[in-house]
């Protein structure tokens, strides 16, 4: 994923996306993938940094949670540093760290237990503090329209997998994938399905910008100013 934009002071010119009706949208569980280690960042938490008085996770979650059905939280450790949140929180089941893939099968897993009537899950990462509005009106529509079976988002030339809608009845397939054959890129695991890629403009800012080190806390802080404004 993309760790920056730097958007250029001539792109002012605000895209306008056509959505589909909420009503066409499938019901949808949201998961916010905050497994990783953090290792760039030093360790800890990084959706619990602060851009602009509120946290990168308070701001992802903002966003979010108006398109889906209900959101969770991936997250491995205590979850109790996560109750002011008010999210179930489920951990990876496949051990190591094994990364994003490990977060996204055990929503599906609460998903198919907990919300039996829900098909569908999308995936956000929890360090993405402008995620698009329309995300999963999106995804969805180009899922529908190209009958493919998962989708992608990516904006600029740059695909983020760790984005992306996936059928909860693919849980056993990706278990095994995991489990068995040791598969840990999303790409290699959505290259067997077919796969439509839906695009958003990465300028005036990328709405994928997500934070990695302690420096794009400080372009996070600049590109909230613009997302605000927006």
């Amino acid at each position: 994923m993309s760790r920056r934009n730097r958007p250029g002071t001539s792109a002012r010119v605000k895209v306008v996306t056509t959505r589909i009706p909420a009503t066409s949208v499938p019901s949808t569980l949201g998961v916010l993938l905050a497994g990783g280690l953090a290792r760039r960042m030093g360790g800890g938490d990084k959706p619990m940094r602060t851009i602009g008085g509120r946290t990168i996770l308070e701001r992802v979650i903002a966003r979010l949670s108006p398109q889906c059905s209900g959101l969770i939280l991936n997250a491995n450790g205590d979850p109790a540093r996560f109750a002011a949140f008010g999210l179930q929180v489920v951990a990876d089941d496949v051990p190591g760290f094994p990364g994003p893939l490990a977060g996204i099968l055990a929503a599906l897993d609460w998903t198919a237990t907990n919300r039996p009537e829900i098909e569908w899950v999308v995936s956000a990462a929890g360090d993405c503090p402008f995620l698009p509005r329309d995300l999963v009106a999106r995804l969805h529509e180009a899922r529908a329209r190209e009958n493919a079976q998962l989708a992608v988002a990516a904006s600029g030339k740059q695909s983020h997998p760790v984005i992306g809608l996936w059928r909860v009845a693919l849980r056993d397939e990706l278990r095994h994938a995991l489990v068995v054959e040791d598969l840990r890129k999303i790409d290699r695991w959505t290259a067997r399905y077919p796969l439509a890629t839906v695009t958003w403009p990465a300028e005036p800012l990328d709405p994928f910008f997500n934070a990695n080190t302690v420096e794009d806390i400080s372009e996070a802080e600049r590109l909230a100013v613009l997302d605000e404004a927006s």
